[in-house]
């Protein structure tokens, strides 16, 4: 059979070898399925390759170099203290390299096909694939799409790779910044911000919204404000960019804030205004699939309307999170082969930003519980009040957890502060668990550590804190 006309037959095909696809291609396999997976560019996705593992590892380059100049808060003495971009980054595509090749050994290992190229559903059962030696069909009970998204671009404030950047420029610059405007305060804007700012640039991040990291609790974002302009950040709230005049060396940005638009120029811009979905080219649309704004609707289990058609991760909606990716990979797997399985509920699932302080948060913050109708309890304890976060000379921080009055059930907690994204995780068992104030009191912490926080968050919550 010629390429052109090769067709194969399996039970499931899954389009996109990102955090949701590849996972749940794994997972469908481990059921007994026959699977093949389509991805145009890279296995695992841009979170694995341009998202979220690099990103971690320049901002733990970044980490270390904070540390290094301050190593004389700790009793240590260091020579001349300095980095080498290059070798930043050349770290962080290596980190990234080793795990891609990683997802090709559990594809082996699962018998999982991969077929890499472009790939269209053609109709209802079939996805068409057209790749560098011609055009392959392969049928399928089950299809999941799991083709991500991309940064969205606002007009003229587009990407050139050269003075105006997107994230995939920032993870690999062509030069250092010495003077960077971010638009954005979101998780990669703030991100981005937090790392080329503790390296030496002159940073500045405009945010349309009220406030940076305005999907946080408030109370949270004004405490992370308050550090990034410690830090040297300039801030900008309230305020849109409404153009940029581009030169070979610079580009003058046209800010309004107040009503007022003034002019400033940066030698770097990193444009962060969020995501749109990768829905085009897939024929969708004459399937009858539902599009919202570049993402597919879709319901509690995946499901897109179109019998045996799924969509899951970036695609189908907020939030825009790799790991609710990943879960819903396996529900949907799951459901395929007839396991009874449990919808995701986007408001049990942490977010994570890993600037500095970090910042994490599960369920509903402050204002959204009160929105809701809930009489809510709030605690709250201090990163100060911590004997390992003044051992570690992280002090500076937050905990704060939101209760229902009436039924003690953790509507919320959200956290500021040293390694907070490692912590959430608990506060997320704990609302898988339908936990209860009484059954976060009774736990026993073990001390010192910085978990011994959330202990106290609750205790506060009910009048009850030890150390404060």
């Amino acid at each position: 059979m010629s390429a052109k006309s090769a067709q194969t037959t399996y039970d499931v095909v899954v389009v996109g070898a990102g955090p949701g696809g590849y996972v749940a291609a794994i997972r469908a396999a481990q059921l007994g399925k026959k699977v093949a997976i389509v991805e145009r560019e890279h296995l695992g996705g841009i979170c694995l390759n341009w998202g979220c593992i690099p990103t971690k590892a320049l901002l733990r380059s970044a980490e270390v170099f904070h540390l290094m100049k301050h190593a004389g808060d700790y009793g240590l003495s260091a020579g001349e203290i300095g980095y080498d971009l290059d070798k930043v980054v050349k770290r962080s595509r290596g980190v990234a390299a080793q795990l891609s090749g990683g997802i090709g050994h559990l594809m082996k290992k699962n018998k999982i096909d991969v077929v890499m190229g472009t790939a269209k559903v053609a109709r209802q059962g079939e996805v068409s694939v057209t790749t560098d030696k011609g055009v392959q069909l392969l049928k399928a009970k089950d299809i999941i799409l799991a083709t991500g998204a991309r940064a969205r671009e606002l007009p003229g404030l587009e990407a050139d790779s050269k003075r105006v950047w997107t994230y995939k420029d920032a993870l690999n610059p062509p030069h250092m910044p010495k003077k960077l405007l971010v638009i954005g305060s979101g998780a990669i804007g703030i991100e981005f911000a937090s790392f080329f700012n503790t390296l030496g640039a002159d940073t500045t991040v405009v945010e349309v919204m009220d406030r940076v990291l305005p999907v946080e609790d408030a109370e949270i974002s004004a405490f992370a404000k308050k550090q990034f302009v410690k830090q040297g950040m300039k801030i900008m709230e309230k305020a849109m960019v409404k153009q940029l005049d581009r030169a070979a060396d610079k580009v003058t940005a046209h800010i309004e804030v107040g009503g007022k638009v003034e002019k400033q120029e940066f030698d770097t811009v990193i444009s962060a205004v969020g995501i749109v979905g990768n829905v085009e080219g897939l024929g969708l649309e004459e399937l009858g699939v539902k599009i919202d704004r570049t993402h597919v609707v879709v319901n509690e289990y995946c499901e897109t309307g179109v019998p045996g058609l799924y969509a899951i991760g970036d695609i189908a909606g907020a939030p825009w999170l790799a790991h609710k990716a990943s879960h819903e990979g396996v529900m949907v797997a799951e459901k395929i082969a007839g396991q009874k399985v449990h919808a995701v509920r986007p408001e049990s699932i942490a977010g994570c930003t890993y600037c500095h302080p970090q910042v994490a948060s599960v369920g509903y913050s402050e204002a959204k519980a009160k929105e809701l109708g809930f009489d809510v309890k709030v605690g709250r304890f201090p990163f100060v009040g911590n004997g390992k976060a003044i051992a570690l000379g992280e002090p500076e921080g937050m905990v704060k957890t939101v209760f229902d009055a009436k039924t003690g059930e953790l509507l919320g907690a959200h956290m500021v502060g040293a390694e907070v994204t490692e912590m959430i995780q608990g506060y997320v068992i704990g609302r898988q668990l339908e936990t209860t104030e009484e059954d976060l009191m009774h736990t026993v912490f073990p001390h010192p550590t910085l978990s011994e926080m959330m202990h106290e968050s609750v205790l506060d919550a009910y009048g009850r804190a030890i150390h404060m």
